[in-house]
Formats: structure tokens, C-alpha cells, sequence
């Protein structure tokens, strides 16, 4: 029986009760809450209780743990994106301070400059020049000039205070999402290592049934060779899937395929719709090179374009091949190939 080592341990949930209101900058890490306090349960890597396993009871295994692993990749996938748009509010948001803070050095300079000069003597000389007026009426009009220069003066001091309450209203809001944003980083690096540990501790254990030979004559490689997700993820493990099933002429299953048939069938299960003919797929799929086939792709061979395969990794396709012969792997390469294609 093979060892395992101990999975990491579950992220525990946030303790909401002694959490700070929420900004209204940090809407983008509702999701996350939820991804972080997620418990993932695995089948730890449990394998039967003979000694080789075989390749269909290591398959399932992996299936299982790989479907609670890959939506908490997709929910990673999604929060970065979110991430990445809200660092783009805040780098618009400080493009709009910037020139805020500018009037605020403006306004502080010229409040610098008054107290320099009243220090100097320069505004109470002023004063005592209005005081000492030599008639009533020059005096009232001084009082008022004097007046209006204090009102000046406190209007300059509130300028600069707006100014300030201003820029502290717009800047608290981008310092907070900062900083949840770099909270948010820390627990989707943790998450991200556990479940690259996990995916890593699955394909060695696959990667050993199929190096004893477990995978028998259909399934000589592990299929797919790694676990790709979205939409090319589900079309290539529904492909890998059907090994076994008696080719038949037309048939596009569940039980029966031919070379389209196969194809179709798989693509569909990723919401990807394809013609039932491997000439029209070439059509309808987009060029790709040899050095850019990835799980998923189509291969289609001979000049008349008259069969076609899945790219399922390491050099190798399922197809279904002819009339009576089950569905197997082989090499990419085992045939005159005409072009490669990625549908969607």
C-alpha cells in the first residue's frame, strides 16, 4: 500500500464577531471569506487495500479529490481578477488625490508665509498704522479694512482646512482597500500552496500505477497527463473517459462513438457545440502549432481530413479508430497529421 504524507491543515474560518466594519472597499473579498473558511475535504490519497491498485480505482480517486480542488482554483482565479480591477480603481483614485495634495501644499505655503511676515512685524506694523487714525471717520473705515483683512485671513486658514478634510475623506477609503487587498494576497498564497501540494501529491500517485504498467494496452499513459480546468478540462477527462467503448460508424454515444462523434461529444460536455465530421471541426476550430497543443485540442490527420483525435498531453491522443475497435490512446504523431485546432 503506498504512504502519504499528511495533508495541510484546513484554513479555519475568520471570527466575524471581532471583525472591523467593512469599507465599502472591500466588497471584493466577500467571495474570499467564504474560499478562505473553507474546509477541503479529500479523500486523502486512500488507495485499496491490494497493493497495485488499479488504474480505473486510482482514476476515480483522483476524480474526486480533483473536483472539490478545481472550483476552489476557479474561485482563486476569480477573486486575482477582482484584485486586479480594484487596484486599478485605486490607482485612478490616487491620480485624483495627487493634484489635491498639491493645492494643500499650495495653501499650507502661503499660511507660512503670513506667519513669517507677522512674525517680521510686517502685519502688526498694518495695525498700528489703521489705529492710529486721526479722525472718527478715518477710524471706522480703518476698523473695517481691518476686518476684512482678519475675515481674509480665517477664510485662507478654513481654505486650507477643507482642503485637508477633503483629501483625508478620499484617502482613507484607498488605504483601507490597500490593505485588505494585501490580506487578501496573503490567504490566496496559502491556499494556492495547499492546493498545489495536493494536485502534486495526486499526479505522483497516478504517475506510479501507470509507470508499473496499470493502465493496460488502451490506456499505456496517464489520460489526461494533467489535470487542465475550465472548459478544455471537462471535454479531455469526458474523452479520457469513454476508453474501452466500441467504435461504431455515426455513433456519437453514449455507448458507441466514431473519430467526431468522440470529439463532438466531449466538447459539447464543456457547452462548446462541434459539427459531427472532422473535415467541418477543422473548420470551425482555430489554428494552433505543435509546440502549442495543450489537453483538449483536436489533431486531425491525412490530407482528406478523414479522422480526427483529442490532445490529452505528453504527446499523446484518445480517438477513436475503426469499426469494432475500442476507444484508446496512442501517439500524436502515429499518423500523417494534417493540423491541429483548439475549439471554443
Amino acid at each position: 500500500m503506498a504512504h502519504h504524507a499528511p495533508r495541510p491543515p484546513s484554513v479555519r474560518s475568520v471570527d466575524r464577531s471581532t471583525a472591523a466594519p467593512r469599507s465599502r472597499w472591500s466588497r471584493c473579498t466577500t467571495a474570499l471569506a467564504a474560499l478562505v473558511g473553507t474546509t477541503v475535504i479529500l479523500t486523502g490519497g486512500a488507495t485499496a487495500a491490494h497493493a497495485e491498485p488499479s488504474v480505473t480505482e486510482i482514476e476515480r480517486q483522483i476524480d474526486q479529490d480533483w473536483n472539490q480542488l478545481e472550483p476552489i482554483i476557479e474561485q482563486v482565479n476569480a477573486t486575482r481578477e477582482e484584485l486586479a480591477a480594484k487596484r486599478r480603481q485605486a490607482a485612478a483614485l490616487a491620480k485624483q488625490i495627487a493634484p489635491l495634495q498639491a493645492q494643500v501644499d499650495q495653501a499650507l505655503g502661503q499660511i507660512g508665509g503670513l506667519a513669517a511676515d507677522a512674525y517680521k512685524g510686517d502685519d502688526l506694523s498694518t495695525v498700528n498704522a489703521l489705529l492710529g487714525s486721526r479722525s472718527p471717520g478715518e477710524l471706522v473705515d480703518s476698523l473695517e479694512l481691518l476686518d476684512r483683512f482678519a475675515h481674509r485671513r480665517q477664510q485662507q486658514v478654513q481654505a486650507v482646512a477643507d482642503l485637508r478634510d477633503q483629501l483625508a475623506a478620499k484617502k482613507k477609503p484607498l488605504d483601507d482597500m490597500i490593505a485588505q487587498l494585501a490580506r487578501t494576497e496573503a490567504h490566496l498564497a496559502a491556499r494556492k500552496k495547499q492546493i498545489d501540494a495536493e494536485i502534486a501529491r495526486l499526479q505522483k500517485l497516478r504517475l506510479k500505477v501507470y509507470g508499473n504498467g496499470g493502465g493496460g494496452p488502451l490506456r499505456p499513459a496517464p489520460c489526461p497527463a494533467g489535470y487542465p480546468g475550465g472548459p478544455a478540462g471537462v471535454a479531455v477527462k469526458f474523452a479520457c473517459a469513454q476508453i474501452g467503448k466500441i467504435y461504431v460508424w455515426g455513433a456519437a454515444g453514449p455507448d458507441h462513438y466514431d473519430c467526431s462523434g468522440l470529439t463532438m461529444a466531449a466538447w459539447a460536455r464543456a457547452g462548446v457545440s462541434l459539427p459531427h465530421n472532422a473535415r467541418q471541426q477543422r473548420g470551425v476550430t482555430r489554428r494552433v502549432s505543435r509546440d502549442q497543443l495543450r489537453p483538449g485540442d483536436l489533431v486531425f490527420y491525412y490530407s482528406d481530413l478523414h479522422h480526427v483525435g483529442m490532445y490529452v498531453g505528453g504527446g499523446w491522443v484518445v480517438h477513436a479508430s475503426q469499426s469494432g475497435k475500442p476507444i484508446t490512446m496512442k501517439r500524436a504523431d502515429d499518423g500523417q497529421i494534417n493540423s491541429y485546432g483548439r475549439p471554443g
